[in-house]
């Protein structure tokens, strides 16, 4: 199933995609989604559709100045999700813990990933988001190794 590329042609597919990106996540068994895409690319959309898809019940907003938001799935399990936008330096990721979060084994959504990628597990999955017309996205899932 993986690499995978998936067209989102409105907001009304998104549930869909998310459910095709809940499953590869399942059968990539990697717990850090690395979600790839520039600026307003729909990382964050596509993050809570994939959240709903997973019964997360909170608002799901991106932590662009708390860095990480913490959610729970269905069953309890934390989800954590992560905006490296804002950092400063792996430094700053470092101190404020992102290592420990990202090695605990429950489910990482991290956005802006290259910024920290030093400290981002091997394997994980990623999740590239290109912006094509007519509000359109291609969305690619593969295992970075």
């Amino acid at each position: 199933m993986l690499p995978l590329t998936l067209t989102v042609t409105s907001l009304a597919a998104l549930p869909a995609a998310a459910a095709r990106l809940q499953a590869a996540i399942a059968e990539a068994r990697c717990s850090v989604v690395a979600f790839e895409g520039e600026m307003g690319a729909g990382k964050t959309t596509l993050i809570r559709a994939l959240a709903a898809a997973l019964g997360v019940a909170d608002d799901v907003s991106s932590p662009t100045f708390a860095l990480v938001n913490e959610y729970r799935d269905a069953r309890n399990t934390p989800i954590y999700h992560f905006d490296f936008y804002r950092i400063d330096s792996i430094a700053e990721a470092e101190r404020m813990g992102a290592a420990e979060y990202l090695d605990s084994g429950y489910l990482c959504l991290v956005e802006w990933p290259a910024r920290v990628a030093a400290l981002l597990p091997v394997p994980h999955l990623e999740v590239r988001i290109q912006v094509l017309p007519n509000e359109t996205r291609e969305i690619e899932l593969k295992i970075i190794n």
